[in-house]
């Protein structure tokens, strides 16, 4: 149920939906007071849109999230596992037309490929259930194994966690499934943003990872966009929300995790 509830609340409260409903009362209240109204709530929709469509503005609220955990340059002489997590396939799209649809996020995938030829003997864990609030016919997980088995991955390296519907059902699950040993070397690898909030969540159970962010979003060069912008904005207000949301839960031992 929770999850259900932090989904919902992620729609009510994503950025651009916030300003959409408040456009909306603006021009209502314009409408129905013969201008005399609503007028400022308007200007005040306007100037915010403006703000997200400029970058690096838009981008702010990104750079301490993708800044938290350095590059992993450096990989270790040994690895025993890899966890990816999902975020990087469109289930529905999937399933619709017979083909892995992948995201701007597809840089979990690539690196995950890239470190499974680095490490050929290490175990794979792909872990992504339905993230949305319907019914899909095909999990993330699923959808992944079957890409990085076309793409040349054994499946018996491959171990499938596709219950989670959240980040801390990620940890939580994937642990269960391979039960690793003291000592085991495993790289955790999700997208820079994500990566406070994932730590977070493997640390609190105990689980010792070396975080692998990929997928950074963020740019300080000068570009106008109200789409990117906009979604630039909601990726970060989805994540500062669930970092605030997970540090009440207990999912994590920190605000914002870090190394």
């Amino acid at each position: 149920m929770l999850d259900v509830v932090s989904k919902v609340l992620q729609d009510i409260f994503d950025p651009g939906n916030l300003l959409l409903i408040l456009l909306a009362i603006g021009v209502w209240r314009l409408m129905t007071s013969r201008g005399r109204k609503g007028l400022a709530l308007v200007i005040l929709v306007l100037v915010a849109y403006t703000v997200a469509a400029v970058e690096p503005i838009a981008d702010l609220p990104l750079v301490p999230l993708e800044d938290r955990f350095p590059v992993l340059h450096t990989l270790p002489d040994k690895v025993d596992g890899i966890i990816v997590l999902g975020g990087a396939v469109d289930p529905g799209r999937t399933a619709e037309y017979g083909q892995i649809a992948l995201n701007q996020s597809v840089a979990r995938i690539t690196e995950a490929l890239r470190l499974a030829r680095r490490y050929p003997t290490a175990r794979i864990v792909l872990s992504g259930g339905v993230g949305g609030l319907l019914h899909e016919p095909i999990t993330e997980a699923a959808a992944t194994a079957r890409l990085l088995i076309d793409l040349g991955v054994a499946q018996n390296r491959l171990a499938i966690e596709d219950r989670s519907r959240t980040t801390h059902e990620n940890a939580v699950f994937s642990k269960q499934l391979v039960d690793p040993k003291p000592g085991e070397a495993w790289i955790l690898v999700t997208s820079a943003y994500h990566m406070p909030r994932a730590f977070g969540c493997f640390r609190r159970i105990g689980w010792p990872v070396v975080p692998d962010p990929v997928d950074f979003d963020a740019t300080m060069g000068l570009h106008i966009s109200l789409a990117g912008g906009l979604g630039t904005t909601s990726k970060a207000a989805h994540e500062w929300l669930g970092l605030v949301a997970y540090y009440m839960a207990g999912w994590t031992d920190a605000l914002l995790p870090g190394p």
